[in-house]
C-alpha cells in the first residue's frame, strides 16, 4: 500500500471526526486511573506506569489532578519554566511526599565544580519543598566530557551520603545518545536513564510499516543501549513518546475510543525496552487520554493503524532525537537535532516558552543557517527532513522571539 492510498483510507475511516477536534470520546466511561505500577530498574521504587512530565509545567492543580488519578511518579528540573515546574510540583506535593516519588536535573556542564553542582540541587530542593529528591539526573546530555566531569561523580557520592537524592541518572535526547548512553552504563556511575524513545524509533515497528511507504530506521544502537541497561538492573524512563505530538492532527483518523496518544503509549510500555513512560501533562483533558493507556494492554491493529497513518503524515516532518545522521553534514557547527528539537516545541507543542529556553542553551544555534549558501546539509536525511529550511525557520524564529 503507497503512503497516498494510505491517507485516503485512513481519511475515509475518520470521517466523522472533524478536524478541529480538540478533545477525543475515550472508550471508557469510568474516570481514567492508574492500572499499573512497575520496578524501576533496580532501584526499588515502584512508580506508575505512566507518569508525570513537568517540561510545560506552572499550574500545582495538574499535579494534584493526576495524583489523585494514580501518578506517582513526577519529573521536573530546574529549569523547566525557569523554577516555577519545580515550584508547582512542590505545592501540590507537599503534604503526600512519603507517598511520591520525584525526580529533578541539572545540567552540570563538563567544567562546573562540586560546589555549584550542590547549590543547584539545593536550589531546586527549596522549591520543591522537600529536604531529598528520589532521583536527580544529569541532564540533556549530548558530549562525554560531561559524564567524564570527575566533578559529578564526587557531587552524587556526597550528595547520596547526606541524604538529598537518592539515585543518580542521565537524561539525553541529542545526536550522541547511544555513545552517551554507553559510557555512562560502562562506568556503572547511573541508576536510571531518561531517554527519547518512541514507536517510531522501534525496529519492530518500523519493520511493520516498510512495505507501505519508505521510512527508514535511524536509531542505529539505541534498542540495544537500553536492552544493555535493563540487563544490568537500570531503570529506563522513556520520554517524547508521541514523535511530536500533533494530536490535533490525528482526531480525524480515530474512531472506536482509541486515540493515537494512547497507541503511542501503548507500543512504548509494550516494547520491553522501557520501565515507564513519561509524558508532559498540560490539561485535565491529557492526563485523562494518557491515563486511558495504562496497564499496558496488547496493541490491537487499530492502534498500529494509527501509528501507521501519523509516520506517513509526521514521518518527514520529524526529527528523531538520538539519530545524529546528519550531525556532521553542516560545515559550521550547527546542532542540527537540537535546532530541530526547539523547532518542534514552537510548532508542535505549540509552546514558544520552552523552544526560546531550549533554543537559548545552544552555542550560537542556526545562526549561521540564515546566510547558508553551501546549505551541505540538504539529503542528509534519510526520511527527507528539509533540513535548512527547518533550521532557517528556526533561526528567524528564535531571533525575533
Amino acid at each position: 500500500m503507497q503512503r497516498r492510498s494510505f491517507l485516503k483510507l485512513g481519511a475515509a475511516a475518520g470521517a466523522v471526526y472533524a478536524s478541529s477536534r480538540r478533545t477525543p470520546t475515550l472508550a471508557s466511561t469510568v474516570e481514567p486511573r492508574i492500572q499499573r505500577y512497575v520496578q524501576l530498574g533496580s532501584t526499588g521504587l515502584t512508580v506508575s506506569d505512566i507518569s508525570f512530565g513537568g517540561s510545560r509545567l506552572s499550574d500545582s492543580s495538574l499535579v494534584s489532578y493526576a495524583y489523585d488519578r494514580g501518578v506517582t511518579y513526577f519529573d521536573t528540573a530546574e529549569s523547566y519554566r525557569g523554577g516555577a515546574s519545580e515550584t508547582a510540583v512542590g505545592t501540590a506535593l507537599a503534604g503526600v511526599r512519603d507517598k511520591v516519588i520525584i525526580a529533578s536535573k541539572t545540567r552540570a556542564r563538563a567544567g562546573q565544580g562540586q560546589r555549584e553542582i550542590m547549590s543547584a540541587l539545593e536550589n531546586s530542593l527549596r522549591r520543591l519543598r522537600t529536604d531529598y529528591v528520589d532521583l536527580y539526573y544529569i541532564h540533556a546530555v549530548n558530549s562525554i566530557d560531561r559524564l567524564e566531569n570527575p566533578e559529578w561523580g564526587e557531587f552524587t557520592e556526597r550528595a547520596i551520603e547526606q541524604g538529598k537524592i537518592r539515585f543518580r541518572g542521565m537524561s539525553g535526547h541529542g545526536s550522541k545518545l547511544v555513545q552517551c548512553l554507553d559510557y555512562a552504563l560502562d562506568q556503572d556511575m547511573v541508576d536510571v536513564v531518561l531517554v527519547a524513545f518512541n514507536f517510531a524509533q522501534d525496529p519492530t515497528f518500523v519493520e511493520q510499516i516498510k512495505h507501505k511507504f519508505h521510512y527508514v530506521s535511524l536509531q542505529p544502537g539505541l534498542v540495544e543501549v537500553l536492552d544493555r541497561a535493563r540487563s544490568k538492573g537500570v531503570g529506563v524512563a522513556a520520554m517524547k513518546t508521541l514523535m511530536g505530538a500533533r494530536l490535533n492532527d490525528m482526531r480525524k483518523y480515530e474512531s472506536q475510543g482509541a486515540t493515537f496518544a494512547q497507541a503511542a503509549l501503548k507500543w512504548v510500555l509494550n516494547s520491553g525496552r522501557v520501565d515507564v513512560a513519561l509524558i508532559s501533562m498540560t490539561d485535565e483533558y491529557d492526563i485523562d487520554e494518557y491515563l486511558g493507556a495504562s496497564g499496558a494492554s496488547p496493541v490491537a491493529d487499530l492502534d498500529t493503524d494509527l501509528l501507521t497513518c501519523y509516520v506517513a503524515m509526521q514521518g518527514s516532518q520529524y526529527c528523531l532525537q538520538g539519530c545524529g545522521v546528519c550531525a556532521d553534514s553542516c560545515a559550521y557547527g550547527v546542532p542540527i537535532s537540537d535546532v530541530l528539537r526547539t523547532r518542534m516545541y514552537a510548532v508542535d507543542y505549540q509552546d514558544a516558552q520552552l523552544a526560546m529556553d531550549g533554543y537559548a542553551n545552544l552555542e550560537g544555534g542556526a545562526t549561521a543557517c540564515l546566510n547558508c549558501v553551501e546549505q551541505t546539509c540538504l539529503g542528509a536525511c534519510p526520511n527527507n527532513i528539509p533540513i535548512a529550511s527547518f533550521t532557517r525557520d528556526a533561526a528567524q524564529r528564535f531571533s525575533l522571539a
